[in-house]
């Protein structure tokens, strides 16, 4: 069994990082299962690793041993009768997707970003946008977990339903994640209507885009008045992608390598951010495509950067981003990201950032490596003062009391914790602060 070398991990950010006594590479949830009945008996923790897209240090392993899942990459089965797929929680979601396609198969609803791992993406939140459907731990049907005794468990709505219940979000608390069955359905194509607006029309419309849009986000680039509003709803086509050279010179060019070297300019001469946002927010023009779904979900991210991002009450979103607008423009900051609007729908996951309530995720970034400038605190105050839920994997300062003031089966999650991990093997210090001892 591949059990690796000692090495520092660092994550996709390069705001965390670890240097865990030992590295392991299962092939098969039984070896799983070895490595982490081997690191029990030596008194050490186990944190599972992905491709490092969380900015918080919910997967620091600290002296403990690090599992990485690539060797966990199989699929063990596709049944389109059942309209599911089982695969392996080290596959990317980015091989899932052409699996997928190959199959004329398709996830329902899915992030912008795809380079993460099914297990990583689905065990921290990982969501897109969406009036009816919601995020991917959302469309498990069922898992394989390995526990602190090294057991190998499956879960499902009929089978250790409490363990289902919790696994399916489960921040890595209650064991190591080896196989996820997704629902999957057949390919579809989405056409995308992307179009400039101003921040007031946005938001006065902002109930009626998310009512009738399938799928409904946009962008606000502060010290501006300018939004970058997305549409994407299903199509029975014909498919109409964007022109090859249209969809590098906007899509990676445009938004990767000019970005890149706007964000250096702004960092180094933070005066010149607000020209710049300026600029940033004309360059964005209306545009219409159709192509299969996963191709219109995601897009590249090459540009780095750390996220903070909270799920408020879908009631209280406009008067939300209203606030936080008037708290840039009365500010002195210098904020070069536009922030990110997305919706989601009520679901029923424990520890979802959905749970019980329809959903407006607001996200606020910064390039990685610029000062803080207290951003990130004020925007933290006035996402808590409405009830907001921070996403697990982006950063927050939160603690396990306020949590469970704001998620309603916070104590059914951390009794399951407490009775599958007493001994938390599986713990560390962001999940002691979330969680609780």
């Amino acid at each position: 069994m591949p059990q690796g070398s000692t090495t520092g991990w660092t994550n996709w950010a390069g705001n965390q990082s670890a240097r865990p006594s030992r590295v392991a590479a299962p092939a098969s949830a039984a070896e799983l299962g070895e490595v982490i009945r081997r690191a029990a008996d030596e008194g050490r923790t186990v944190k599972a690793v992905g491709s490092g897209h969380s900015f918080t240090s919910i997967a620091s392993a600290g002296d403990g041993v690090l599992v990485r899942p690539d060797a966990l990459t199989a699929v063990r089965e596709l049944d389109r009768e059942a309209g599911t797929v089982t695969v392996e929680s080290g596959l990317p979601l980015a091989k899932l997707n052409r699996l997928l396609e190959a199959a004329g198969l398709s996830l329902t609803n899915m992030g912008d970003i795809e380079v993460q791992t099914v297990a990583g993406a689905t065990s921290t939140g990982t969501h897109g946008t969406g009036r009816d459907s919601g995020s991917l731990a959302a469309q498990i049907k069922a898992l394989e977990i390995v526990l602190a005794d090294g057991s190998v468990q499956r879960c499902s709505p009929t089978e250790n339903a409490e363990l289902f219940r919790g696994a399916r979000l489960g921040l890595g608390a209650l064991g190591v994640v080896s196989a996820i069955t997704f629902g999957v359905e057949p390919a579809f194509l989405l056409t995308a209507h992307e179009k400039p607006m101003t921040f007031d029309e946005v938001l006065g419309g902002f109930d009626e885009f998310a009512a009738v849009n399938e799928h409904f986000e946009f962008y606000w680039f502060p010290h501006t008045d300018r939004c970058s509003t997305k549409r994407n709803n299903r199509s029975q086509g014909p498919a109409r992608p964007l022109p090859p050279f249209k969809a590098w010179l906007d899509d990676d060019f445009l938004s990767n390598t000019v970005w890149e070297g706007a964000c250096r300019v702004g960092q180094r001469f933070p005066r010149t951010v607000p020209t710049i946002a300026q600029a940033a927010s004309r360059a964005w023009s209306e545009r219409t495509y159709t192509d299969l779904a996963y191709k219109v979900f995601t897009s590249p991210r090459k540009v780095r950067f750390i996220e903070m991002e909270y799920a408020v009450p879908r009631e209280a979103a406009t008067t939300v981003l209203r606030e936080l607008k008037a708290l840039v423009e009365r500010s002195d900051w210098r904020i070069s990201f536009p922030v990110e609007v997305r919706i989601a729908p009520a679901d029923d996951l424990w520890l979802s950032t959905a749970s019980g309530r329809d959903t407006v995720y607001i996200a606020v970034h910064l390039y990685r490596g610029t000062a803080e400038q207290g951003y990130f605190t004020e925007v933290e105050k006035l996402m808590t003062a409405h009830q907001g839920r921070p996403h697990w994997g982006k950063l927050h300062t939160r603690d396990a009391a306020y949590l469970a003031s704001v998620y309603p089966h916070f104590a059914d999650f951390t009794a399951l914790r407490d009775k599958l991990d007493p001994g938390r093997l599986f713990a560390n210090d962001y999940l002691r602060r979330v969680l609780g001892e």
